[in-house]
């Protein structure tokens, strides 16, 4: 445990050096904090209700590390939510690992992305978020909801801005009553198109 001196020196280090290196805010909260400044091995440890606020994402979780000469890395454990708050897009997972300066969060276990801007909901065992290109990558046990529209696969590509999914590893789409399933399927997500590729085969309701 830092002793009161030490405590708020750190806190000065950290909030100028992120304002420094990546000119925005930088405020962090926890029932319990320690650390260590020692270089190579720069490691700030908020364990309880820990919360850390950087440019426009908010994390939380019952752990949190911030790591790095620069603190480049967050990595949260346990219970992690996240909300990116321009976008309007909400994180559920087991653990997250967050790069500051590429801004990409890898999310690993159980995983939910929420996308309430687009009405979009995804989940599976690995997500990718690359907030800068808009770019989500989903694996293992992927599923992504909207609307009257589910898609299944075990990889999946989501690029928000041109609105499309990509999906592949047996891949299926079912919308209302009808089902798709091909070795591809790219579906449109601003009109629900379906284009499928290899292998293709389906059940629609007439």
């Amino acid at each position: 445990m830092f002793r009161k001196p030490h405590f708020l020196l750190l806190i000065l280090f950290l909030i100028i050096g992120m304002h420094s290196l990546y000119a925005n805010t930088f405020t962090f909260k926890a029932d319990r904090m320690s650390g260590s400044r020692a270089l190579g091995r720069e490691t700030t440890i908020l364990i309880g209700n820990a919360e850390v606020r950087s440019d426009n994402l908010i994390l939380r979780a019952d752990r949190i590390e911030i790591q790095g000469s620069d603190n480049r890395f967050i990595e949260c454990i346990g219970n992690v939510w996240g909300h990116e708050q321009d976008k309007n897009i909400l994180f559920f997972t087991d653990r997250l690992r967050y790069d500051r300066r590429l801004k990409i969060a890898r999310l690993e276990g159980n995983s939910t992305l929420e996308d309430r801007q687009n009405e979009i909901v995804a989940r599976g065992r690995f997500i990718e978020y690359d907030d800068q290109n808009e770019i989500a990558v989903f694996q293992i046990s992927v599923r992504l909801f909207k609307d009257d529209m589910v898609c299944r696969s075990e990889y999946a590509i989501y690029r928000r801005k041109e609105e499309l999914l990509d999906l592949s590893g047996f891949p299926v789409v079912f919308k209302n009553d009808d089902e798709f399933r091909a070795d591809r399927i790219r579906v449109d997500l601003s009109t629900d198109d379906v284009i499928m590729e290899g292998s293709v085969s389906g059940a629609i309701l007439n």
